[in-house]
């Protein structure tokens, strides 16, 4: 069985580009986790262009599955963390330019820095993920750092361009995924995801959980979210 963790950005998205209090992501929490996803995941950028404080200390409330916290290696983040203490922290790569999250950690060129951001979590009893590259490099540097779980970036795989590219980058990440389980640790996938692609990035044995959000939320204006996290669902395999 892989979860679905849905990633409730976007709904915080259109909340920012009319400086409005509506709609509200943390509405958006049980109305995901009553259509069967296992788990939410909110970026909070240091620009704050989507997911704000607020946003994260209301959502550790109310939320009843797991909460996924994604955010940059930077120490005010890295605060906010430790005082609020979600169940996981996904470490990416942030830049203020990107529309989104654009490739993976360089864990393997950064490994102090990586080493010590993870213990400090660790210590405040929050599991750790790594969003990386499905590279061997990068697999074996986030054991090496003290990961619990690293998410393969899948953007390569959704922006091919042709059947065969598809191919080559869906072994990178079978490949990616097998050593990561076979290391001890736990794999996760992410990043473009749609009801178009996913079959198969989920039926890739050693991946426990994706990462889905963008999709989902575009769907979900012309369907409503419920129906759009039951349809994602659908298309993993998974109902």
């Amino acid at each position: 069985m892989t979860r679905l963790h849905v990633n409730i950005d976007h709904i915080a998205t259109l909340r920012q580009a009319r400086g409005v209090n509506y709609p509200d992501p943390v509405f958006g929490v049980s109305v995901v986790e009553m259509a069967g996803a296992q788990g939410i995941t909110i970026h909070l950028r240091e620009d704050r262009r989507h997911i704000v404080d607020r946003d994260v200390a209301l959502i550790k409330q109310t939320v009843g599955t797991v909460l996924n916290l994604e955010m940059a290696a930077a120490d005010e983040i890295i605060d906010i963390a430790k005082q609020t203490k979600p169940d996981l922290c996904t470490l990416v790569p942030e830049k203020r330019e990107e529309r989104t999250t654009e490739g993976g950690l360089v864990v393997a060129g950064d490994l102090a820095r990586m080493k010590a951001v993870v213990a400090t979590l660790h210590e405040s009893g929050i599991r750790v993920s790594l969003f990386i590259d499905p590279v061997e490099r990068e697999v074996r540097a986030s054991k090496e750092v003290g990961a619990d779980i690293i998410e393969l970036h899948t953007g390569d795989y959704c922006e091919a361009e042709s059947a065969e590219q598809r191919d080559v980058e869906l072994n990178k990440l079978r490949a990616a995924a097998t050593l990561g389980k076979s290391l001890g640790l736990n794999v996760a996938a992410g990043h473009g995801l749609h009801y178009h692609n996913v079959r198969a990035v989920a039926d890739i044995p050693e991946v426990e959980e994706l990462n889905i959000g963008h999709s989902i939320i575009a769907r979900a204006v012309f369907v409503g979210l419920e129906k759009a996290v039951t349809q994602m669902l659908e298309a993993m395999g998974e109902k």
